[in-house]
């Protein structure tokens, strides 16, 4: 197929729910879509002007600093202390780079893109542009024969699915038999909140526990639109195989796909700063606070959710019933449905909000139930 072929853009479908959540005389609080509204910290904009005479065209590649902060930060912050700078490059925002791997990696027709069951649609896009056959599966031992590349994402978005160290080494060893490349989704792995990751980072299918020794065939998507407020910079990276990312390499330096050599910069002075990540999170976990426990109250339930940007919630109805009645509220939300046809009762509310946006959600929540 063709990128005319794709179907039309499915967040036109929320407009009638906006529209409606905007009437509301408080205002709308628009939880639909992960963009951050929190400022970008100082130490990144800065880091971007300074590096403003770009005169010369940008190194696909990426320049060897940006490379070294990528490998260093997999060692200091992911568990992965043996990555070389031929493991890594940096990439245009990570939604191109899944929109394009199976394109990058020579897929087409036969050949089959694994996805999860409740899954980001970029996945399947990029599966149909290339020509290739989407599967949705969760289970590693259901994965098909000729399957050659597979995605998971963790922490999951939208349902904060996230896969432990065992889950994780299950995965790669699957993957191996059927000889298909591995590519994880990594982009939410700073925000854990439930369960282990209250107080252990989220693993790394490039973690040494996962590997089995060597990195052949896997790959690890990570960016920092979340963790650094730099959606607008489409900062973000690739990791892994030394032999995959050549590939890719290969095939974005005759497409021209480089990132700006100021954004690189910035990444490069982003990654070495923890401090402002931090920040970012206790954000989130206000907001978080206030949130979970009103969508309780008002008869949602929470589902998975453990980590991750987003609450994963339903009142065991349709959906788009659950829209309606939060847009009445002045709440406007995600449609599970855009997430493939196992969520057509869930809704999906983002936390990427102001605080007092937020309060106001959980006060309408909590009135609409007493």
């Amino acid at each position: 197929m063709s990128v005319r072929d794709l179907a039309d853009y499915p967040w036109d479908a929320v407009t009638p729910f906006r529209e409606r959540a905007a009437a509301h005389p408080d205002g709308i609080v628009d939880l639909a879509i992960g963009s951050p509204v929190d400022p970008t910290p100082e130490i990144i904009r800065h880091a971007l002007a300074e590096a403003t005479d770009a005169h010369s065209y940008p190194q696909t590649v990426g320049t060897p600093a940006v490379r070294e902060a990528i490998v260093d930060w997999y060692a200091r912050r992911r568990g992965v202390p043996d990555l070389r700078v031929d493991n890594v490059i940096p990439t245009i925002g990570s939604k191109e780079l899944v929109a394009l791997l199976p394109t990058l990696l020579g897929l087409g027709a036969g050949d089959i893109v694994v996805q999860p069951r409740v899954a980001y649609p970029t996945y399947a896009v990029g599966a149909q542009v290339a020509g290739a056959t989407v599967v949705s599966e969760d289970d590693p031992a259901r994965w098909p024969e000729g399957a050659k590349l597979i995605w998971i994402n963790t922490p999951g978005n939208p349902d904060g699915r996230t896969w432990t160290v065992d889950e994780l080494a299950a995965a790669v060893r699957r993957a191996r038999e059927l000889g298909a490349i591995l590519a994880s989704d990594e982009c939410y792995a700073e925000l854990g909140w439930d369960g282990p990751w209250a107080s252990e980072p989220v693993p790394s299918v490039l973690d040494p526990r996962v590997t089995g020794g060597t990195r052949a065939g896997l790959l690890s998507v990570y960016s920092l639109s979340k963790q650094s407020n730099l959606a607008g910079y489409r900062a973000a990276f690739v990791a892994g195989c030394a032999r995959v990312v050549g590939e890719i390499l290969t095939a974005r330096k005759h497409l021209g796909l480089m990132p700006p050599a100021p954004v690189q910069h910035a990444m490069a002075v982003a990654l070495r700063d923890d401090e402002h990540v931090a920040v970012q999170k206790e954000r989130y976990r206000q907001r978080r606070d206030v949130l979970r426990p009103a969508l309780l109250d008002a008869g949602f339930r929470v589902d998975g959710s453990e980590a991750g940007l987003y609450l994963w919630v339903t009142q065991g109805r349709d959906a788009w019933e659950s829209m309606g009645a939060l847009a009445d509220l002045g709440i406007l939300a995600g449609p599970g449905p855009f997430y493939g046809d196992h969520s057509a009762q869930h809704v999906r509310l983002s936390l990427t909000a102001p605080l007092e946006r937020i309060e106001a959600a959980a006060a309408r929540l909590r009135g609409a139930a007493s």
